[in-house]
């Protein structure tokens, strides 16, 4: 079935990659969402007063402890963390630091679980979502195979698809509403209108901040749809508005109002406290080390990046609306990164914060590919992008939150410490004992033929693809 459905072998190949390495269970982002999972199916209460000395993300309110972040990611999380109780022995003693291989094993194998059916899950969507928006909008199953596969492989949305932190879900559920969006102006506007406001929801659900740049492609999706049924536009802010009933849920179980936020008690960060949580205003100087700073600079970490940028200007004239929607969302993005007392991300390899900027840069890279008709410019893209999946293949199996006291952390740790030495984190060497190197191998023993079945596919596809 999968030889014959690119979109099937596009979805397999980005899950396996994301599932199949991993990060830190006891980073602060991972274990404090996973706590308050755990002890929401463990006592069906919010607070996590008992792991507080394991990690230093919390909010306190009236003597407990809490997360201390938007709630998405820690609600999507707890299928995983039931069925992890339900079929795995039961939690070891808590330890009072980090460093405990017992509770860490245990803390991983709900990481890796929780990963498995959410974060990997929306990067595997939103990667078909991009393949068939592309498809559509420029008849070509190359351009849309080279924009899918840059998104999602030639992207830190991998490394960071490996964690539970929200950024990655955010980017591909700005790709993920801004297809049905598109798709709700060519049928069932309805049903495409309400996910994609639905998609828009869940983002700002899972980083509040999303609310900002997704409003940009709520906007232009309430504008697409104008000369619909005036209902059509009702059903984009339906759909989104659906997400305030978890969040307000959590909240009355957490804090016995739907008025607060976690970020209203957050510890340890007075940054947090300046401005609106954090964002003040932003800085020029912060916007140029987003991109091109070595220490944090999206350019090394995504250079395939460097063609989606002229390809967003790229469409003709009657999708030039989507051109322009991507790029000011992806400006919103940046900027409120740049705004943001904590514009660094602390521990990271490339802008954390600017993540969610990437799949609407993505979207250039389809017109981009077809206007590219010699044979040498497409190989040079294909080149670029080959790179690009090998770079974020480098982090995602080393480490995607490297810390902040490295100058270069591509260079220095990744590639000159963390490879050499074997330190990487593979399926296989975390759970069967496997070395790390034979980790890798049989990844790419899996994912080589699913990328030769997208290929093989490629060159059999339809040529011509609905465009409004």
């Amino acid at each position: 079935m999968i030889a014959r459905h690119p979109r099937l072998a596009l979805f397999a190949l980005v899950w396996l990659s994301c599932t199949w390495f991993g990060s830190w269970a006891f980073n602060p982002n991972n274990a404090t969402r996973l706590f308050a999972a755990m002890a929401l199916v463990e006592r069906h209460q919010a607070t996590i007063d008992d792991y507080a000395r394991l990690t230093i993300d919390q909010a306190r309110f009236d003597g407990h402890v809490y997360l201390d972040k938007a709630p998405g990611m820690t609600l999507l999380a707890l299928p995983a963390v039931a069925i992890a109780d339900r079929l795995l022995p039961p939690r070891p003693p808590i330890p009072d630091t980090v460093y405990d291989a017992p509770f860490e094993a245990y803390l991983t194998v709900r990481l890796r679980l929780a990963v498995a059916m959410v974060s990997a899950v929306i990067a595997a969507l939103a990667a078909v979502a991009l393949y068939d928006l592309a498809w559509r909008t420029t008849s070509s199953a190359s351009g849309a195979l080279f924009a899918s596969i840059g998104f999602a492989l030639g992207t830190p949305v991998w490394g960071w698809s490996t964690t539970l932190f929200g950024h990655a879900p955010v980017a591909g559920l700005f790709v993920i509403a801004t297809w049905a969006l598109w798709r709700a102006g060519e049928e069932r506007p309805a049903r495409f209108a309400a996910l994609g406001g639905a998609a828009l929801g869940l983002a700002a659900l899972i980083e509040l901040q999303a609310v900002l740049a997704g409003a940009v492609i709520a906007l232009w999706g309430v504008w697409r749809l104008r000369r619909g049924p005036r209902a059509i536009g009702a059903m984009v802010l339906a759909g989104g508005a659906t997400l305030l009933i978890p969040l307000a849920s959590y909240n009355l179980v957490a804090f016995g109002t739907p008025f607060r936020l976690g970020y209203q008690g957050v510890t340890g960060f007075p940054g947090m406290h300046e401005g609106l949580f954090g964002l003040t205003a932003p800085k020029p100087v912060v916007i140029a080390k987003i991109l091109v700073g070595l220490r944090r600079g999206l350019v090394w970490v995504a250079p395939i990046l460097l063609l989606a940028v002229p390809g967003l200007c790229l469409f003709p004239r009657r999708m030039r609306g989507l051109g322009v929607m991507a790029a000011a969302t992806a400006i919103v993005v940046l900027l409120v990164n740049a705004a943001y007392v904590y514009w660094d991300g602390g521990h990271s390899t490339g802008p954390r914060h600017a993540v969610p900027a990437i799949g609407m840069l993505a979207i250039g890279l389809a017109p981009l590919w077809a206007r590219l008709r010699q044979h040498w410019a497409r190989a040079a893209a294909v080149a670029l992008l080959g790179v690009s999946v090998a770079i974020n293949l480098a982090i995602a199996a080393a480490n995607v939150t490297t810390p902040d006291t490295y100058r270069f952390p591509l260079w220095d740790p990744i590639l000159t410490v963390d490879w050499p030495n074997g330190a990487l984190r593979t399926l296989p060497s975390d759970f069967l004992g496997w070395s790390p190197v034979a980790g890798v191998a049989l990844y790419l023993a899996l994912a080589l033929p699913l990328g030769i079945l997208l290929l093989a596919n490629e060159r059999r596809a339809h040529r011509v693809a609905p465009a409004t």
